[in-house]
């Protein structure tokens, strides 16, 4: 069973497509056994996330701040409900514990969770699948944007090339099990040679 973090929006979206496509995801995760690792929320997207896998009876570990808990946005009726100081150490414990991580839309906290575990990821601090649910295509910009980071020589293609994309839940599962880390001397070594 495959602990999975899911980022995504405190926020629904205005097109419901946000809100089924969750419920999917959810249904899909849960159909293959795994276990949700989430902000804690009961709010938006990552509500829809946690409701969709609870009635399916799977494990449910969310990691809040005390902040957010004060606003009354935790969900309590889940299995563990993680309490903590500050968005990092809530950031570390997800990454500690998942075995790979999804991107469902949200705003700029989806950003910043999602392109802090690409990073880990390219550096090999761990060997975990990193995707984006690009759902009615809303990150269509961002895969975009790495391809013109990666023609401009700022993202090695092999980094571009290893995030999975894809609108289907399944897809994405698929590219979980087959992901492969790219081999970090090979990318240091061409850095390198660039400033000779």
């Amino acid at each position: 069973m495959k602990k999975i973090c899911i980022f995504c929006g405190s926020s629904m979206g205005f097109d419901p497509i946000y809100r089924e496509k969750a419920a999917e995801l959810g249904h899909v995760l849960a159909d293959n056994g795994c276990e949700l690792l989430y902000g804690g929320g009961n709010v938006g997207l990552m509500n829809v996330i946690a409701e969709e896998m609870k009635q399916r009876h799977c494990k449910i570990v969310g990691t809040i701040t005390q902040h957010l808990l004060d606003m009354r946005v935790g969900r309590p009726d889940i299995d563990e409900l993680i309490v903590v100081e500050t968005m990092a150490e809530r950031k570390k414990i997800l990454e500690d514990m998942a075995d790979a991580f999804i991107a469902m839309p949200g705003g700029v906290g989806t950003m910043d969770e999602f392109f802090e575990v690409m990073v880990l990821s390219q550096l090999r601090v761990f060997d975990k699948p990193v995707a984006l649910f690009n759902v009615n295509g809303y990150y269509d910009h961002i895969v975009s944007f790495l391809d013109r980071a990666t023609r401009d020589g700022f993202i090695h293609r092999e980094h571009a090339d290893n995030l999975i994309v894809s609108d289907n839940p399944k897809t994405l599962l698929e590219g979980i099990e087959n992901f492969k880390p790219v081999e970090l001397k090979k990318w240091v070594s061409e850095i390198k040679e660039q400033v000779r």
